[in-house]
């Protein structure tokens, strides 16, 4: 890779711990490729920064604590008062209801300043990662002419399923489809059928005065702006998926890093919980386990998960089910014994997924390699982040 001097990236998690965490792993692998772009294994030639909010920062502290000297973390001041909002609230996981998701993400614009005042003290920022819900930080990179790469926490497959089904309004037309269980083939891929009921109204009963359709849009029209778009995936996994948004020239270059998981340093045996411990067995015993998870965005009823849970047992799998601290009637059909039989291919992915981080050689090292110096090459590391001319 040509680029040798020294770079700087700046990254801004939404306030969720299921975007936060990627991010955060990816400043990991940030830190594994700074010595990659040098020539004679000199000084770190990427420092990274990471923005987060004040009840968020202890999280964000804790989980990068063994790489505290290299990532340096800075806290803006979260709005108070948001309709509907207890004080103190910061993240998703602490919303009394996901109803409130709209106003809470509107409300995080209120950071854009304090951003802003940072940027323009910190050293020059070659490109900043940022998550695609906080829509107005690409506005601040704009005004700074910083490259700025979107990132969500969907894979390849969600997104080419959102832009197929928008596209085709397989769901909007009049009379497209007769009830929300009915399934519907997604032309691009054929061999995939789709249900109304499977996607969230604001993608298949769009409301332009609806306020989570608002915000959307801004969702939508800010990532088109961005340089690219970054993704916690690896591109044998999912290459029909990934080319088929490649072929959009109208959208940002996806770009596969992960999965970003195996970036973690290992933990020390004392300090695995129950469920880890649990893991290993399985992995001693090499039995394949399901990961189930629906983040905290998601708002499921009691009798979905019911389904769910007695359609996992049934299909005797060993599984791992993430869920909310108040879901008490999982827990408890989740007591008893799982069967042993699971999906053929898991262990061939971990190898895969594997292989796609090995340093220097894996698609995913590759990738990541690829766009910095794509962003780095064209930035110059001395100096301050200065206002564009339109915004001075």
């Amino acid at each position: 890779m040509a680029v040798s001097s020294s770079h700087h990236a700046v990254l801004f998690p939404y306030m969720s711990k299921g975007h936060t965490i990627p991010l955060l792993q990816f400043a990991r692998l940030l830190l594994r490729h700074r010595r990659i772009v040098s020539v004679d294994d000199e000084e770190p030639t990427i420092s990274v920064t990471v923005f987060t909010t004040p009840k968020n920062q202890p999280f964000v502290s804790n989980f990068l604590s063994d790489v505290a000297s290299s990532i340096k973390v800075i806290s803006l001041p979260f709005p108070e008062n948001i309709a509907g909002i207890p004080p103190g609230v910061e993240s998703t996981d602490m919303l009394p209801s996901i109803s409130l998701y709209v106003p809470f993400t509107r409300a995080t614009k209120s950071l854009q300043p304090f951003f802003e005042a940072e940027l323009k003290n910190l050293e020059k920022v070659s490109f900043m990662v940022s998550d695609g819900f906080l829509w107005w930080t690409s506005e601040s990179a704009a005004k700074f002419e910083i490259p700025r790469l979107a990132f969500y926490g969907m894979n390849s497959y969600a997104s080419a399923m959102c832009s197929a089904i928008s596209v085709h309004e397989l769901f909007t037309k009049p009379e497209s489809v007769k009830s929300d269980t009915e399934p519907v083939t997604v032309p691009d891929f054929p061999w995939i059928c789709v249900k109304k009921c499977e996607f969230d109204p604001v993608l298949t009963e769009p409301d332009q005065s609806d306020p989570a359709f608002e915000l959307l849009i801004d969702h939508l029209m800010s990532t088109k702006k961005s340089r690219g778009v970054i993704v916690n995936s690896f591109y044998e996994l999912e290459s029909t998926f990934v080319d088929y948004r490649l072929r959009d020239n109208d959208e940002p270059k996806p770009w596969c890093v992960g999965p970003l998981c195996l970036v973690n340093p290992p933990k020390p045996e004392s300090d695995k919980p129950d469920w880890i411990h649990w893991l290993d067995r399985k992995l001693e015993e090499r039995c394949p386990v399901m990961y189930v998870a629906f983040g905290t965005q998601a708002e499921i009823s009691n009798e979905q998960l019911k389904e769910i849970a007695l359609g996992l047992e049934d299909s005797k799998v060993n599984f791992l089910w993430v869920t909310r601290k108040d879901l008490e009637e999982v827990k408890q059909l989740m007591e008893g014994e799982m069967g042993k039989t699971t999906m053929k291919n898991v262990k061939e992915y971990a190898k895969m997924a594997k292989k796609a981080m090995a340093q220097g050689t894996g698609s995913s090292w590759k990738s990541l390699d690829s766009l910095l110096e794509e962003l780095c090459k064209s930035r110059e590391p001395d100096g301050v982040n200065k206002l564009s001319s339109s915004d001075a």
